[in-house]
């Protein structure tokens, strides 16, 4: 196993300890068939531990949709292909850096299970510690080039953890990467239904193609 698998392990078996109030853990259902030895599931398929692309995501799914019917692809695959989410970011991967979702690393921000429906809210300040505990940490490990980071609430959350204001609109998120380690974080628009129609599904694509440009310029300029 490479240091890098060690380490990450090491970030799963913590998350598989850890209680926190309010909150499940992914043991909790179907005698534990969802449990897995990475911080999310997510990383089942987006497992590539020397990725340039790392691939944040918000959480992965809540207490109803997970005491429901056994969703067997999803405990196997760590995502569901069907939801647009995933084929939305499987198409932007794939037009912008020419990847599919095994070639990059993926995982969610906060790895344990919300109360209530998908859409639950998480509140700010267990999505910040979530960050300094479990999502800064993957990113210190893969190195990355950059790390999309989906949707405001997400990227608000990085940020706050490296001691970044909020960014109060998406406009201004999109043009607020900032580096973190080695890595830059860069937000991008949800591609969830909602927020590609929010955004617009043209401006998604101009926004993924500025992002690898300028990320791809530092990396050739040496800056910082």
């Amino acid at each position: 196993m490479s240091d890098k698998r060690q380490r990450l392990l090491e970030l799963a078996r913590l998350r598989q300890r850890a209680r926190w109030e309010g909150y499940h853990s992914l043991a909790e259902y179907h005698e534990g068939a969802y449990e897995c030895d990475w911080v999310s599931p997510y990383s089942k398929t987006a497992g590539n531990v020397d990725a340039e692309v790392f691939i944040l995501l918000q959480d992965w799914s809540s207490d109803d949709e997970l005491r429901g019917r056994f969703d067997s692809g999803s405990a196997e695959l760590g995502h569901t292909p069907a939801f647009p989410t995933n084929r939305n970011l499987k198409r932007l991967l794939r037009m912008t850096f020419d990847l599919g979702l095994g070639d990059v690393f993926g995982t969610n921000l906060f790895p344990f299970i919300k109360p209530g429906g998908i859409s639950t809210r998480i509140q700010n300040r267990d999505l910040d510690r979530a960050a300094l505990e479990f999502a800064l940490p993957q990113v210190r490990i893969v190195e990355p080039e950059v790390v999309v980071c989906l949707g405001l609430v997400t990227f608000n959350a990085v940020r706050r953890a490296c001691h970044q204001a909020a960014c109060l609109r998406m406009d201004e998120a999109i043009d607020s990467p900032f580096k973190f380690d080695t890595s830059w974080m860069w937000c991008q628009a949800h591609t969830g239904a909602l927020g590609q129609n929010n955004r617009g599904k043209e401006r998604v694509v101009a926004d993924w193609q500025r992002m690898k440009a300028e990320v791809r310029r530092s990396s050739t300029s040496g800056c910082n």
